[in-house]
């Protein structure tokens, strides 16, 4: 019974949340570990009635299993994520999900948002999205400001004079300063879904992304969505929208961007600006030192 309810959480995700092939091979596999180990777990046929009545518990065991297999605490919300809405869709509108925060990540100095965790925290934000193309929307926007480093204002005051998005996108921040960034694929692609799947028509002296009713955006509906997302994950509350472009930054340094790039790709108007993230990357390093050496 629980290889049919998986069979059509895979055709719901490709066909209806239109997921990509890589998220829901991801997605697949973790809803196929879950069912075997619920078959351990409590005994019996995996089906829609027992995972209608699974407690926190359940899921706390799950994870424990999990998380002794060398599961880390980014990809535990990951997987807690994609449960959460395999669940939903077993229990069809209105199913009630166990309650559970995922692992939590540590406070202290600023730390960026893992790839891992930029991307759990916009399917979560997707998937509770009370429609499907807001969700597609809310998507295109998260990746957005992860893969670009745009501000949340630089993001919303894009038109739909952009479309199609290539291979750079110009972006006017702050003074009216403009610069080039570079497009991701990935981001591309996300920013098409929700174009193709929002219901209204996006002129291109419009804004590109649309509230519910067709005007545009509000930045707090977005953060509202992060703010849900992030303590379902069990992310830190500093994990923001504008949180993203500091992770953007700080990964781009991490992989031997130049600070003077770093500044031209962020719209800074002074490289002291910029300069905070060396400090951040430190930071991370420190935590790998700390961890990894012997005498740490």
């Amino acid at each position: 019974m629980s290889l049919d309810l998986i069979r059509d959480w895979d055709a719901h995700l490709a066909h209806e949340k239109r997921r990509s092939e890589h998220t829901r091979r991801a997605y697949i596999a973790t809803a196929e570990r879950f069912c075997a180990f619920l078959s351990e777990h409590r005994g019996g046929a995996v089906d829609g009635p027992m995972l209608a009545k699974l407690t926190p518990n359940d899921l706390r065991a799950y994870l424990a299993d999990r998380r002794a297999q060398g599961l880390g605490n980014a990809s535990a919300a990951r997987e807690l994520s994609a449960l959460r809405g395999f669940l939903r869709f077993v229990g069809g509108s209105g199913a009630s999900v166990p309650p559970l925060r995922g692992p939590r990540v540590k406070k202290g100095l600023p730390r960026p948002v893992s790839p891992t965790e930029a991307l759990a925290l916009a399917q979560d934000v997707e998937d509770n999205a009370r429609q499907g193309w807001t969700g597609a929307r809310d998507f295109a926007l998260l990746l957005l400001l992860y893969g670009a480093g745009l501000r949340i204002g630089e993001a919303l005051g894009l038109t739909g004079a952009v479309l199609p998005l290539g291979e750079t996108l110009r972006v006017t921040g702050k003074r009216n300063k403009t610069r080039v960034v570079p497009i991701l694929p990935a981001v591309a692609a996300a920013v098409t879904r929700y174009v193709d799947a929002c219901p209204y028509p996006i002129a291109k002296d419009a804004p590109l992304f649309l509230g519910a009713r067709g005007g545009p955006l509000a930045p707090g509906v977005v953060r509202a969505s992060v703010r849900t997302a992030r303590r379902a994950l069990g992310l830190s509350e500093r994990t923001t929208p504008h949180a993203l472009r500091h992770s953007f930054a700080t990964h781009l340094l991490a992989g031997g961007a130049d600070l003077r790039s770093l500044q031209e790709l962020l719209g800074h108007a002074s490289l002291a600006s910029t300069q905070v993230y060396t400090a951040v990357d430190a930071a991370h390093l420190l935590d790998i030192y700390r961890s990894a050496h012997p005498r740490a």
